[in-house]
């Protein structure tokens, strides 16, 4: 990106990495964790949460972008979130579904999309409206209709049968990808979070506190590769996280 397109603020001229923001959302969704599991009553860490979802999303949607492999890409967060997944079913006997099913969900649409966008015949629309059904379904869908999630409650003893950000958590990133440019894509970020905030509750509106950081991302992915990194920590610090909780409930 041009020198000329990097937002000139004086103490941040040269703006922020995609490295730089995604340690900014794991530390924050860190604090939201810390505050869900071992201290509920401290909304101010709830709050810092709030910056990690619009980050990741829209890091997500920078992804779909820049990756010379979609398959791969696909896989490698399509992979995490089900050995995630199973970790945490048979640890907590709960089907919610992590973040990273939520973003895989994004990534397929996106990529199904601008393969219909750019290809224009039946067979990739058919394909699209697939993928788009089983976003919308699994989603939104499970997500909302109760007498489905008490079903399966009844069957299997789980319970929490939703994935994470349910159905609005899938588009942000879409919405993201499309807009065709920075400042479309920030104000496509805003309407999200407002209708999110709407949707569900007035602390989801502290998402909005992540938008002055990202209008400072510059493009660039920063000099480390830390893919790896950012991969592991998820489930890392979760199982930190309980397994703190387990030694205070002892």
């Amino acid at each position: 990106m041009s020198e000329k397109n990097t937002l000139s603020i004086p103490f941040f001229k040269t703006g922020l990495t995609n490295n730089q923001l995604k340690i900014i959302a794991m530390l924050a969704m860190a604090c939201d964790h810390v505050a869900k599991i071992l201290f509920p009553k401290v909304i101010i860490l709830q709050i810092i949460g709030r910056l990690a979802f619009p980050i990741f999303a829209y890091m997500i949607a920078e992804g779909c972008k820049h990756t010379k492999n979609k398959r791969k890409y696909i896989l490698q967060i399509m992979g995490l979130g089900i050995i995630c997944q199973i970790v945490f079913t048979i640890v907590m006997r709960s089907l919610y579904q992590n973040i990273f099913i939520t973003f895989t969900l994004s990534i397929i649409t996106i990529f199904a999309i601008e393969r219909f966008v750019k290809k224009n015949n039946v067979k990739n629309f058919i394909i699209m409206l697939i993928v788009a059904f089983i976003a919308l379904f699994w989603g939104c869908l499970l997500f909302n209709v109760k007498v489905f999630s008490d079903y399966l409650y009844q069957l299997t003893g789980i319970k929490d049968y939703y994935v994470d950000y349910g159905f609005l958590g899938v588009l942000f990133p879409i919405v993201i990808y499309f807009a065709p440019n920075k400042w479309l894509k920030l104000a496509s970020a805003v309407l999200m979070i407002l209708i999110y905030g709407f949707h569900y509750n007035s602390l989801q509106f502290y998402m909005l506190l992540a938008i002055p950081l990202l209008a400072l991302y510059n493009g660039k992915r920063g000099k480390a590769n830390l893919k790896y990194m950012f991969y592991l920590f998820y489930p890392a610090h979760l199982a930190i996280i309980y397994g703190v909780n387990i030694l205070i409930n002892w």
